[in-house]
Parts: C-alpha cells; structure tokens; sequence
C-alpha cells in the first residue's frame, strides 16, 4: 500500500466567490466527507499539492491528511483542474474507515514473457491497464501483476483467469479481456522476378531505350 502526506487547513467560507478568493491566494479549495461525517471545506497549498499529485498514483494512493492538527486517512476522489493551464481547481477527499472497504482503481502490472510471443513471435496487446477493485483500506495494493508467461499465440486472459490476493473483489465484468497475444504482423513482400511493374517506370524503361 503506497502512501503520502498532505497538510490542510479547514475553512468556513464556501461557495464560487471564495474558492475564487482561495485560487487567487495561490491556494486550492478543497473538501473532504466520509462515513458519518459532515463534508468539510478545506485549503491546501498549491506547490506542495502538485508536487504531491505529479509523484504518487492518484487513484490507490492513501493520503494521511493534516487538518489543523489531526489527521485523517483519505483517498483522492476527484481532481478538477483548468481545462486550458491543468492547474488544479479543486479536490475532493474520502476519509477511510476502518472496517470498511473501498472502490479504488489499481495499476496491471504484466510480468513474464508469454508463450506465444517466446516461442511464435506474437504480439502481446494489453487491453486493460488497471482494475477496478474493492478492499479494505490497510490492504489497498501497489499494483496487481499479471502472469502472462503461459499465454499461447491467439489465446487471451480474461478478469475471470486472474488470480488476486486474499481480501480483493474485482469489480470489472469477469469476461472483460484483459490481454491477447495477437499474431506477428506480416510484412509486405517484394514483387518477384517477372512481377509486372508500375506504369510509371516501365514508361521509364522505354525512354531510356529510345
């Protein structure tokens, strides 16, 4: 389970006028909400949360968020940012609770050398990148990794052959395609020995014997 620090300071003021003020400070507005808890308006650093974001997995990474002192462990939920400049506009924070689980998405990571590929020289196409999980927050994984060193030319892996550590429910569709060893593609061959040729040079051909 990867995790990472961020400091917050709460709010009172909410609305467009004052997540306007916030931005114009060099600040981010911010909320976090959770199991039996009020959301709170919140404002984080800008610097120090893009240098967060651009280094962490932002999907399973656990926050250990600072507010005033008292931390929670949060999951980011949502990113809004500037259509045009990508500066971020606005977060939004789950606090984890113990017991429960939570939906996250989690990198694939492929490991090995598929069959068809070693020995026939396929393709390995990955159609999925990440899953989409349910698990309890202590045991939110890094990554998922994949076998394929057992997949023969023109077979396939589906979310059903997967086999996952104690604990996770994929919530993907279990007949979703997960990769594919595809056939080499075929190279274009040259014309043979007497193929005919194109207009153009054969026209050439002549006048250079004229």
């Amino acid at each position: 389970m990867a995790n990472a620090t961020l400091t917050a300071n709460s709010r009172a003021e909410t609305g467009k006028g004052a997540a306007r003020k916030i931005r114009q400070a060099g600040n981010i507005p911010a909320v976090i909400y959770g199991h039996n808890r009020e959301p709170q308006s919140l404002v984080l650093n800008s610097r120090e949360t893009e240098k967060l974001v651009k280094s962490i997995s932002i999907k399973s990474t656990v926050i250990e968020l600072a507010i005033d002192g008292k931390t929670a462990r949060t999951l980011i939920r949502e990113i809004q940012r500037h259509p045009f400049k990508r500066t971020i506009l606005h977060m939004d924070f789950q606090e984890l609770v113990a017991g429960e689980t939570v939906t996250v998405k989690c990198p694939i990571v492929y490991v090995g050398t598929p069959e068809g590929v070693r020995l026939e020289g396929g393709i390995l196409d990955q159609i999925m990148h990440e899953l989409t999980i349910q698990v309890d927050p202590g045991n939110i994984p890094n990554h998922i990794d994949v076998d394929v060193s057992g997949v023969k030319l023109g077979k396939s892996l589906h979310v059903s052959d997967l086999t996952l550590p104690a604990g996770i429910k994929v919530m993907d569709d279990a007949g979703s395609t997960v990769c594919v060893v595809a056939p080499p593609k075929v190279q274009a061959e040259a014309p043979a020995d007497g193929a005919a040729e194109p207009e153009v040079i054969r026209k050439a051909k002549a006048d250079d014997e004229k």
